[in-house]
């Protein structure tokens, strides 16, 4: 982390997880654990159903609401989407974009994500834009080549006044729920490569300023060592963040001093 910089931000991805009663009793549970969240940003991905109870349940907390996935278009025959505008009018200041299971299981690209983080962007939504490796790539020796390639789709046609709001997810896909974690040095080093392309496709101020988040597995045991990881800014919390009590670990690593 360096907060001289940039903020860190921890985000809970709950993926198909908990009813809206369920939501409640997280919620009552994390809030007094929140008291010492003093530099890190806290940001909550539920599903779209429970968005409104979210948002009620952590007004006047520093924890923000994010949705999982957003539609590129404003409106349209689209059956089961929502749209920027929508969710935003909801509350919602986060969109996770590119998850590898939205990849994997309902066809998204690269460049339908470069389309979502466009209309994120017009609609106020601070956009999390995931990218990763398989298992298979990172063998092969060509994690960095593909990870330059996913980055710079991604932020195709994006103005430099708008990277503050861009943040970069570097999940690799074989360590997301499988219980493998890189090494903090391979995490690190991929997010590194990560601000390295930013700086050559905007400049230095930029790329110090951009939020890059490890999202592959991260966990109250292993959070700090990750966080100690000059590039990496926060972490995209997967079961890890189901259980409030973990949640608020992962929290606090982010918050010890550096």
């Amino acid at each position: 982390m360096n907060r001289r910089y940039r903020k860190t931000v921890i985000a809970g991805n709950w993926k198909m997880n908990k009813t809206l009663s369920e939501t409640q009793v997280f919620a009552e549970e994390l809030r007094p654990l929140l008291s010492r969240s003093k530099w890190c940003d806290v940001v909550l991905c539920v599903p779209a159903i429970n968005i409104p109870n979210a948002v009620r349940l952590f007004k006047n907390t520093r924890v923000a609401i994010a949705a999982q996935n957003v539609h590129f278009e404003d409106h349209g025959a689209f059956t089961g989407e929502l749209s920027a505008a929508m969710l935003r009018e909801q509350g919602v200041k986060y969109a996770i974009i590119g998850h590898s299971e939205r990849r994997q299981y309902y066809g998204e690209t690269d460049f339908t994500v470069n389309r979502k983080v466009h209309a994120a962007l017009q609609a106020g939504i601070n956009p999390i834009i995931c990218v990763g490796e398989s298992l298979e790539q990172r063998e092969l020796g060509v994690t960095l080549e593909y990870i330059a390639y996913q980055v710079k789709v991604a932020l195709a046609g994006v103005p430099m006044e708008k990277m503050r709001r861009i943040i970069l997810a570097y999940e690799p896909i074989w360590a997301i729920g499988t219980g493998q974690t890189a090494t903090a040095q391979q995490a690190g080093e991929v997010c590194q490569s990560i601000r390295t392309v930013i700086r050559k496709l905007y400049d230095a101020r930029v790329a110090r300023a951009v939020t890059i988040q490890y999202g592959g597995s991260m966990n109250a045991q292993n959070a700090a060592e990750l966080l100690a990881q000059p590039d990496i800014d926060g972490g995209l919390i997967g079961g890890a963040s189901l259980k409030a009590a973990d949640f608020a670990e992962i929290i606090n690593a982010a918050n010890q001093e550096t």
